[in-house]
């Protein structure tokens, strides 16, 4: 499997081929949840320095735990709290350096500095969120959020999210 640190001056191919084996992973599953579940596997397994990928699932007023690869986490999270229910909240990603210098932040995990989580927007409304944690702040960069949102852009297309709701 290709990683950063195998070319680190290469992120646009690093994300290029990323979409890659995402669209080959989900390509012709129907199953939300399979799907979600390999994203998550296929991003923990392939980006360097994260300890924690997963998604979480608007129910109503809350995000609810999916699929993800990392330590056990967080089961509920209420939308507008912490880094993942301000995504959903805002409808905007949320790029965190440090996520103890984040207003309410929730430690799920006490080893994560920086996280960058991502809405999932169906129809103009957030039905999930992709979220990625590591143990460095600063992890993240806009290269990372672009090639992340654009991910989440092909996913989107490709996993019925109403499945799940």
């Amino acid at each position: 499997m290709f990683e950063v640190t195998d070319y680190p001056n290469e992120k646009a191919a690093f994300y290029r081929l990323l979409n890659q084996q995402a669209t080959a992973l989900i390509s012709g599953e129907e199953d939300a949840i399979a799907n979600l579940a390999n994203i998550s596997s296929l991003l923990y397994l392939s980006m360097r320095d994260v300890n924690w990928v997963g998604f979480y699932i608007v129910r109503g007023d809350t995000l609810v735990l999916g699929p993800f690869q990392g330590k056990p986490a967080c089961t509920r999270i209420p939308v507008g709290r912490g880094v993942c229910g301000t995504a959903a909240a805002q409808k905007t990603t949320q790029l965190v350096d440090d996520v103890l210098a984040f207003p309410g932040h929730i430690a799920c995990d006490a080893d994560s500095r920086s996280e960058l989580v991502i809405p999932v927007m169906v129809d103009g409304v957030a039905v999930a969120v992709l979220d990625i944690d590591s143990p460095n702040a600063s992890r993240f960069d806009l290269e990372d959020q672009a090639g992340l949102e654009g991910l989440v852009s092909l996913i989107n297309k490709a996993v019925n999210f109403k499945q799940l709701t």
